[in-house]
C-alpha cells in the first residue's frame, strides 16, 4: 500500500486522539513519500499516550507542513522522495506498525548505502519544522534537584568535579528534614502551577509520602517491583532460548502492553506508558537503580520538558552475571551504597545536561545535595561560577534562594 491510498478506515485501530489527528490531516499524509509518512504515524500512533509537551510538538509539524505551498512541500519532501525502497517495504503494515516498519527501512538504507541521505533529510526536516513556530513562555523558571548518596556513611571520593566549575560549591550544608524540605519546595511550586506533567519525583527507592492530589507527577523504582519482575521474567526466557536475537528482544519488549505487566487500567495511562517505557526501552533501567533514575530522568526532561524535576538516587545492586539480574524476585540483591555514589554523581551531571537542553536553560536553577550530609552544589544564575563556600547554610536557604 501506497500513502495515496489512505483512507480514514485506514486508521480504524488507531487510539481516539491519533484516530482523530490523523484523518484531519489524512490530505497530508495522502501525498507524502512512503520513506517519511511512517516517521511520523510512528509518533502518531501513540499519540493517546505523549505528554502536553510532546503532543504541541506534533501539532507544530502538521500545521508547519500545511502552511507549505504545493511547491514548498514537494521541495521539504524531495530528499526523501528520491530514496529507492524495496518492493517489501510497501507490502508490510507500516499505518498500524510504523515502529517495525522503520526498523526495517533503517536495515534497508544501511544495506543499499542510502541512510546518510536519509539522515540529512530528517536532520533538515527537524530544523525546518522545529523552527516553525514560537516556543511557549514558562509557567516559572526551570529547577532540578537530584539527591545522591542515599546510605553512604563515610566517603572519600571527590563529589561533584563536573559541576563545581559551573556553580557554587557548599561544605557546611545544615540538613535537618532535608528530603522533606525539598518535597515541599517542589510541592508549592506543583500548586502554584499546576500544569500537567510540568513538576516530576523520581526515586531510585521507596519514594518519600507525598500529597496524593498534588499534582507531582511520581515515579519509584520500587513501586514497579513487580512490573521489573514481569519484563525480566520475559527477558530471561528471551535470554534462554536455544538462538538468542537482540532484535527479536527489542522488539517484543517494544510490543508489551501495560496490562501484561501489572500496570493496571484505570490509572493515569500516560504516566503508565511513561514507566512501561522506562523498564522496556532503558538499559539496565530493569536491573539497576541508578540506571532507572538517571534514564527515567533523562526520559522525563526530554518528552515531558518540566519546570520541576526532583530526582532522587538510591543504592543499586552490585553487579553480577545476567542471568542472576534477572531474577531478582528469587532473593535479596546485595547493595553498593559507595559504587551508588558514583553512579549518581555522574547522573546528576548528566540530568544538568538534560535540563541545558530545554528553553529556559539561561535562567534554570540546579542543585545537587549529598543525602544526609553537609555538601551540596548549586548551579543557577545568582550564583557565582567556580566559588566554594564554608559558611554554614540552612538547605531550605538555600533551595529557597533558587526555587
Amino acid at each position: 500500500m501506497l500513502p495515496n491510498q489512505l483512507s480514514p478506515e485506514s486508521f480504524a485501530a488507531y487510539p481516539p486522539e491519533a484516530k482523530r489527528v490523523a484523518t484531519a490531516r489524512i490530505e497530508l499524509l495522502q501525498k507524502s513519500p512512503l520513506a517519511f509518512v511512517p516517521l511520523l504515524l510512528r509518533e502518531l500512533i501513540v499519540y493517546d499516550w505523549k505528554f502536553p509537551a510532546e503532543r504541541k510538538d506534533l501539532d507544530r509539524q502538521f500545521a508547519w507542513l500545511a502552511s507549505l505551498s504545493p511547491e514548498q512541500f514537494a521541495a521539504a519532501m524531495a530528499a526523501f522522495t528520491k530514496l529507492s525502497l524495496a518492493p517489501e517495504l510497501e507490502k508490510t503494515d507500516w499505518i498500524n506498525s510504523p515502529g517495525i516498519f522503520s526498523e526495517q527501512l533503517s536495515a534497508h538504507l544501511w544495506k543499499t548505502h542510502q541512510i546518510d541521505a536519509f539522515s540529512a533529510a530528517a536532520v533538515e526536516y527537524v530544523q525546518k519544522s522545529g523552527a516553525s513556530g514560537g516556543e511557549d513562555a514558562l509557567p516559572t523558571h526551570r529547577l532540578g534537584i537530584v539527591v545522591i548518596g542515599q546510605g553512604v556513611t563515610n566517603n572519600r571520593y571527590r563529589l561533584f568535579r563536573k559541576l563545581r566549575p559551573l556553580g557554587t560549591y557548599f561544605t557546611q550544608v545544615k540538613h535537618e528534614n532535608g528530603m522533606g524540605t525539598l518535597l515541599q519546595v517542589v510541592a508549592k511550586r506543583a500548586a502554584a502551577h499546576p500544569e500537567p506533567f510540568a513538576h516530576w519525583y523520581i526515586d531510585g527507592g521507596a519514594p518519600a509520602a507525598t500529597d496524593p492530589q498534588s499534582p507531582l507527577a511520581l515515579v519509584s523504582y520500587a513501586a514497579l517491583s513487580p512490573v521489573r519482575a514481569a519484563v525480566q521474567s520475559r527477558m530471561q526466557k528471551l535470554y534462554e532460548a536455544p538462538v538468542f536475537d537482540p532484535e527479536h528482544l527489542r522488539t517484543a519488549l517494544a510490543l508489551t502492553r501495560p496490562e501484561e505487566v501489572g500496570l493496571a487500567a484505570g490509572r493515569d495511562p500516560v504516566l503508565d506508558r511513561f514507566q512501561l517505557s522506562l523498564i522496556t526501552e532503558g538499559s539496565g533501567t530493569q536491573v539497576f537503580a541508578t540506571t532507572f533514575v538517571q534514564w527515567a530522568a533523562r526520559e522525563a526532561l526530554r518528552r515531558a520538558q518540566p519546570v520541576t524535576l526532583l530526582a532522587r538516587f538510591a543504592p543499586r545492586q552490585r553487579e553480577k552475571p545476567m542471568n542472576e539480574l534477572l531474577t531478582e524476585t528469587q532473593r535479596n540483591p546485595e547493595l553498593d551504597p559507595q559504587g551508588s555514589l558514583v553512579d549518581a554523581d555522574m547522573g546528576a551531571w548528566y540530568t544538568w545536561i538534560n535540563q541545558q537542553r530545554l528553553t529556559g536553560a539561561d535562567k534554570s536553577a540546579f542543585l545537587v545535595w549529598f543525602e544526609d550530609h553537609e555538601e551540596a552544589v548549586v548551579v543557577a544564575p545568582s550564583f557565582e561560577r567556580g566559588k566554594r563556600s564554608d559558611a554554614a547554610i540552612k538547605l531550605d536557604d538555600l533551595v529557597r534562594q533558587i526555587a
